[in-house]
C-alpha cells in the first residue's frame, strides 16, 4: 500500500513537471513577439517590461504570499505541489529566458519560428492550457491566478476558464499603456486569452461532463436493471403517454458521464434495437456520483 502511495505520488510529480515545462515553452512564443497572457505571469511580465527585473524574479515574488492562502484554503497537499511547481518554473524561466537557449525562441531564423503573426498566440495559449491542466489534474498550480481561480471554485461553481478570462482581460489590457507596445499586441493577449481559456474547460470540464439520456423501450425493465446492477448508476422510470396510440409506457432517465456513453448505447442496444434515446449535455450535475453542490461560503448572522 506504501509503495503505490510512493508510486501514484512520483508519477504526479513527473505529470507536474511536463506540465509546468509546456506552461514555460507557451511563454518563449508569447514574450520574444512581445506577447503577453494574463495570470500573474503577465503581471509579472508587464513589470519586467516596466522595470527591467526579470520576469523570474517577479514571478516567484508575486506567488509567495498567495502559497500561504493556499496552503490554509486548499490543503497542505496542494501547497507542496504548487511549491514544487513555482520553484520549477522559476528555474525554467531562468533557464529558457536565457540568450544560449535561443534556439527554443519563437524568433526569426530558429527552428520554432512561426512566421504568421496570428498563429504564435493560437499556438502559445494551446500550449499554456494543456500545461496548466497537466498541473491542475495532478493537484498542483502555477501559483497566481491559479490559485485564486481554485479557491473561488472550491466554493463556486465558476469554471476555471471563465474566472481566467476575467482576471485576464484586465492584466492583457495594461500592455498597451506600456512604452513600445500597441493594441495590436492586445488583440493578440486577447485571443491567446480565448484559445488558454476554452482549451482548459474543454479537458478539466471534460472528465467531469455529464448527459441527460431519456430511453423509450418497452424493454425498459430489463435496460433498468442493468444501468442500476451493471454501471451502478440511478434510474427514474417516468410515466408517459405514447400521444399515437394513446398507451401508458415508461421512459427511463439516466444521468451518466459522458465517457460512459458508449457502454449504455451498446446495453441498450443488445437488450432492444428499436429503442428510442435521446441524450442531452448536462455538464452541471450536482448530487451523489456527481460533483459537489457549491452554494458559497456561510455568511455569519448578525446578532
Amino acid at each position: 500500500m506504501v509503495s503505490k502511495k510512493v508510486l501514484i505520488t512520483f508519477f504526479d510529480y513527473i505529470i507536474i513537471t511536463i506540465g509546468t515545462l509546456l506552461f514555460v515553452m507557451a511563454w518563449t512564443f508569447l514574450l520574444p513577439n512581445n506577447m503577453i497572457d494574463g495570470g500573474m505571469t503577465g503581471a509579472s511580465a508587464l513589470l519586467s517590461m516596466v522595470t527591467g527585473i526579470s520576469v523570474d524574479i517577479w514571478y516567484f515574488g508575486i506567488n509567495v504570499g498567495l502559497l500561504i492562502l493556499a496552503w490554509f484554503v486548499l490543503g497542505r497537499g496542494f501547497g507542496i505541489k504548487t511549491v514544487y511547481s513555482i520553484l520549477l518554473s522559476t528555474l525554467l524561466f531562468r533557464v529558457l529566458g536565457d540568450e544560449s537557449m535561443r534556439f527554443l525562441w519563437s524568433v526569426e531564423g530558429q527552428v520554432l519560428y512561426v512566421g504568421d503573426g496570428i498563429l504564435v498566440p493560437i499556438i502559445g495559449g494551446l500550449m499554456e492550457a494543456v500545461g496548466l491542466s497537466l498541473i491542475l489534474l495532478r493537484g498542483g498550480s502555477t501559483g497566481g491566478t491559479d490559485i485564486l481561480a481554485l479557491i473561488v471554485n472550491k466554493f463556486w461553481p465558476v469554471t476555471l476558464g471563465r474566472f481566467y478570462l476575467m482576471a485576464d482581460f484586465v492584466i492583457i489590457t495594461l500592455l498597451i499603456f506600456v512604452p513600445g507596445h500597441c493594441f495590436t499586441d492586445v488583440v493578440y493577449g486577447y485571443i491567446t486569452m480565448g484559445v488558454c481559456a476554452y482549451v482548459l474547460d474543454l479537458i478539466m470540464l471534460g472528465k467531469e461532463s455529464a448527459v441527460q439520456v431519456l430511453i423509450f423501450s418497452n424493454h425498459y425493465e430489463a435496460i433498468g436493471n442493468y444501468v442500476t446492477k451493471e454501471m451502478e448508476r440511478g434510474v427514474t422510470a417516468l410515466q408517459a403517454i405514447g400521444w399515437y396510440t394513446q398507451e401508458d409506457r415508461k421512459v427511463l432517465m439516466v444521468m451518466i458521464r459522458k465517457t460512459e456513453m458508449p457502454q449504455l448505447v451498446k446495453a441498450v442496444k443488445e437488450v432492444d434495437p428499436k429503442a428510442f434515446v435521446t441524450v442531452v449535455p448536462a455538464n452541471s450535475v450536482y448530487g451523489e456520483g456527481f460533483g459537489e453542490i457549491k452554494t458559497g461560503l456561510p455568511r455569519k448572522k448578525k446578532k
